[in-house]
């Protein structure tokens, strides 16, 4: 009776695991939406929340920083003390509230996320100079998963705000020599519309060596044609656009889908039906395939989050009809922050960290040359 008894318990329980995985399957999306998604009206937050870019506290990074997290680097890495370039670098969201649609600058647990961020993402560049990388009051990542919502548009506006600033403020204190911007996910999102707003048919447009606008869908027909820079086409070329989208396989990109069929491009047009950017970080040119054997190293994190090892030949790309980039089998060691749809968003630097680093000094040595 005992075993019996045992065996019913360990039926019910797998039934239980079961059933969660398929709820979780059929409405991922919606869970998402009910665990993220602010229920309150858009308000903005007070003008004085607002970062002060005159001041050093008011940036994650920037020259003269004693705890700047961009200087990090992995073993046999360095950062460099000669200003090659500037980088101005654009967060992605790291704020998980759902209390207000924009985050203030002050938050704990928000800011903890962005120095891992910064750690793993910005620290590609700062082998080429100085990281700049202003604090902002983001929109909260129920914004991204509500995206036709009017108050969504509002937190998104009022984060890219705090962006324009910051990048007037970076101009004003470096007025010459070349520029690469770099971002990921929401930060992405803001750097492409600096890119239409303030440097397309502007004198600046000219000293951007490299536009490095990850984790964010950019449709080749609806945005790129109104961004004044075309997708970087082959490995060093200069004053060019690299984005892609990292999705082990089989990969379900129906969040991305969500938000990229409803919207309208910088360009006035329907992003629906278009392709997406997929420059692929292996090779350097737009498009194409390449093995695990042309990476050279992907920062694979401990589980506690607290360092990195840095492994070669880990991780293939592909870039797929749609522009994703596709990276094979779930690749060991992330199984923690993988978005549903096998979506490796959080990792789209890490994965090919030592490539990207490279890529960007070639890019800047053509600009330079």
């Amino acid at each position: 009776m005992l075993a019996r008894r045992f065996l019913y318990v360990i039926a019910i329980l797998i039934g239980l695991v079961l059933l969660v995985g398929i709820g979780w399957s059929l409405f991922q999306d919606r869970l998402m939406r009910m665990a993220f998604v602010p229920s309150v009206p858009f308000a903005a937050l007070p003008d004085s929340t607002a970062p002060d870019y005159a001041r050093p506290q008011a940036w994650l990074a920037r020259p003269g920083l004693a705890d700047d997290p961009t200087r990090w680097a992995p073993a046999g890495f360095a950062p460099t003390d000669h200003a090659h370039a500037a980088i101005f670098y654009v967060a992605p969201t790291t704020y998980l509230g759902k209390d207000r649609w924009n985050g203030p600058v002050d938050d704990q647990d928000a800011n903890a996320r962005l120095d891992l961020f910064a750690r793993s993402q910005a620290s590609a560049f700062n082998g080429l100079g100085p990281v700049w990388a202003p604090r902002y009051r983001q929109a909260t990542l129920g914004a991204f998963l509500a995206a036709r919502d009017p108050r969504s548009a509002k937190a998104i506006d009022f984060a890219y705000g705090d962006v324009a600033r910051a990048f007037d403020a970076f101009l004003a204190a470096y007025p010459s020599g070349p520029i690469i911007l770099a971002g990921h996910s929401q930060g992405s999102m803001h750097l492409l519309r600096l890119l239409q707003e303030k440097v397309a048919g502007k004198p600046v447009a000219a000293r951007i060596a490299a536009v490095y606008a990850v984790g964010w869908p950019i449709s080749l027909t609806a945005d790129l044609p109104a961004l004044g820079l075309p997708a970087c086409a082959t490995p060093g070329q200069a004053h060019c656009i690299v984005g892609w989208q990292s999705f082990a396989e089989p990969a379900d990109p129906k969040l991305i889908d969500d938000y990229f069929a409803g919207s309208t491009g910088y360009a006035g047009r329907p992003r629906a039906g278009t392709a997406m950017l997929c420059v692929n970080p292996l090779t350097g040119a737009r498009g194409g395939a390449a093995p695990a054997g042309q990476n050279r190293g992907t920062l694979v994190p401990h589980a506690d989050l607290k360092g990195v090892d840095v492994q070669a030949e880990l991780v293939p790309a592909r870039c797929a009809d749609r522009g994703l980039l596709l990276i094979g089998e779930p690749p060991k060691g992330f199984g923690l922050y993988v978005l549903p749809g096998n979506n490796y968003h959080v990792f789209d630097y890490a994965l090919f960290w030592a490539n990207l680093r490279a890529d960007a000094e070639a890019r800047l040595k053509t600009f330079l040359g």
